[in-house]
């Protein structure tokens, strides 16, 4: 087989050339720290690292949505002890109104000062967030939960929920209904359950409508006046066991959120390391390669200047 000079040529630029791609990849891995700049740098790496890629955006997503249901929750649970003691309040009123020593006129006065209580409840039913959405409406933010004058629930029938994981939904907005009207399975009951009262608006307002009363010393008006005022203090008891209820249910919501934040930490550090086997470069190794490389490189130039220094060459210029 007859060797040419111009094969010869070919076969040693060859050579240049590769030992300058060499050399070129590793300072391109020592400057970025990659071990896998491009997908035909590795290719099982690089498919294994967009998959991971996507997880990691997938933890860090639900760690924005952990951070948002925190928030929500902390909230509600503010307003949940709020009104606990707002309630409180309203049952010691009731407690001074049947004493059944009282005239007219101080009813009339502990009237005004349960009415008092019965706005701030409202105004604490209609609390709304940053952003003048209404946090007891449900997914129906856009108007007040209650309406102020009747105390009628308006807002949405469900509450709203948010996903927090991979596998975990949570509420984290419970509705008004589900806090300012219903009682708990366990409630006291009315002789007749039908006449068991659930939305504490009307507790109050029976309560306040009772004191306002007259009863002008008439026995009748009198009893008919605190069995109104016990079934509303009956009532106020079951409302403040069922916010009760419902806060320890944000509590423990607020600890779940605290636990999965804690493991979407060690999984994003988990996320990293794998990522970091995957594609990043071994420093040493990087430097290693590097100046082998530009060893081989300075070979493959000086071979090849020799080369072109020999007499055949020369003769065919």
């Amino acid at each position: 087989m007859r060797i040419s000079t111009q094969m010869m040529y070919d076969q040693n630029m060859r050579s240049v050339t590769s030992s300058q791609a060499e050399w070129l990849k590793s300072g391109e891995q020592m400057s970025t720290g990659k071990r896998v700049v491009n997908a035909s740098d590795d290719p099982v790496a690089a498919a294994q690292a967009v998959v991971l890629s996507q997880a990691q955006a997938q933890n860090s997503q639900y760690a924005t949505a952990r951070g948002f249901a925190y928030q929500r929750v902390a909230l509600e649970d503010s307003v949940l002890g709020n009104v606990a003691t707002v309630i409180s309040s309203a049952q010691s009123t009731l407690i001074q109104a049947n004493t059944g020593v009282l005239a007219d006129s101080d009813r009339a006065s502990l009237a005004t000062q349960l009415q008092g209580i019965r706005d701030q409840l409202m105004n604490l039913a209609n609390t709304s967030d940053g952003n003048g959405r209404y946090i007891f409406g449900g997914f129906k933010t856009e108007d007040p939960s209650f309406d102020p004058a009747t105390g009628v629930y308006q807002g949405g029938t469900n509450a709203v929920t948010q996903q927090v994981d991979a596998a975990r939904s949570m509420v984290i907005g419970h509705t008004g209904k589900q806090i300012f009207d219903s009682i708990t399975s366990n409630a006291t009951q009315e002789a007749n359950p039908a006449d068991t009262e659930t939305s504490l608006f009307v507790m109050l307002d029976t309560a306040i409508a009772a004191l306002k009363t007259p009863t002008d010393g008439d026995a009748t008006a009198q009893a008919a006046q605190t069995a109104r005022i016990e079934k509303s203090q009956r009532g106020l008891k079951n409302s403040l066991d069922n916010v009760v209820t419902v806060r320890a249910e944000v509590g423990v919501q607020m600890q779940e959120l605290t636990a999965l934040n804690e493991l979407g930490e060690d999984r994003e550090l988990g996320q990293k390391e794998q990522m970091s086997n995957l594609v990043d470069v071994d420093t040493t190794a990087a430097i290693s390669s590097y100046i082998m490389n530009q060893a081989a490189l300075q070979a493959s130039y000086k071979a090849f200047s020799d080369l072109q220094g020999m007499s055949l060459f020369q003769l065919n210029r």
